[in-house]
């Protein structure tokens, strides 16, 4: 019987991975796999490198260790968005002798043609992702040539002269500071790293 790890992944706490799971199971099932462990990132860009994907760092430790012989996702950019990761990832699983299924591409790298796709997938999924991008960039420097102001607006000079004379004192700490005032501690933070050393 084929031991294999789910891998469910959503960019914001207010989505779900029921759903990535639910399918994912009736496949195992269905194959007869013995679904060995889930893996679950709620609130992380597919962006993020593994280092900043807990469960997908878990997943690549246990594969290390040899917990399984597959890992089951329900599409390539649940596993991640950049090329040079998804190969790198599929490299790794493969010299580990471990197999991927992807729900959505129908995608098996048991086989030639499944290698293949994964590759051509990952290709489209960083184009993609290079395009949201460059729309983005557009769109910035369309607002700018419009006089737009682009940012957060600055904060009033007598809240910051507040913030300064609190911060030289020295009794509070920045979230303290942060909350009597009522800013974002990230506005403590620019305040403090603009005062002279």
């Amino acid at each position: 019987m084929r031991r294999v790890a789910l891998y469910t992944r959503v960019s914001t706490d207010h989505q779900t991975t029921a759903n990535q799971e639910r399918e994912l199971r009736e496949i195992a099932a269905r194959m007869n796999w013995e679904i060995v462990n889930v893996y679950c990132d709620h609130g992380v860009s597919g962006a993020k490198g593994r280092d900043m994907r807990p469960a997908f760092d878990a997943l690549c430790k246990d594969a290390a260790r040899r917990r399984f012989d597959m890992v089951m996702a329900w599409s390539v950019d649940r596993l991640g968005r950049s090329l040079q990761d998804l190969l790198g990832f599929l490299s790794e699983l493969h010299a580990l002798g471990i197999d991927l299924f992807l729900h959505q591409q129908g995608l098996d790298t048991t086989t030639p043609a499944g290698r293949a796709m994964f590759q051509m997938m990952g290709v489209f999924a960083e184009f993609e992702r290079a395009m949201i991008r460059e729309r983005v960039k557009a769109g910035l420097v369309r607002a700018r040539a419009q006089g737009k102001a682009l940012g957060r607006p600055p904060i009033d000079t007598k809240t910051e002269a507040a913030i300064r004379k609190a911060l030289q004192k020295g009794k509070l700490g920045i979230r303290k500071i942060a909350a009597t005032l009522n800013v974002g501690v990230g506005t403590v933070q620019r305040v403090k790293a603009a005062l002279p050393a």
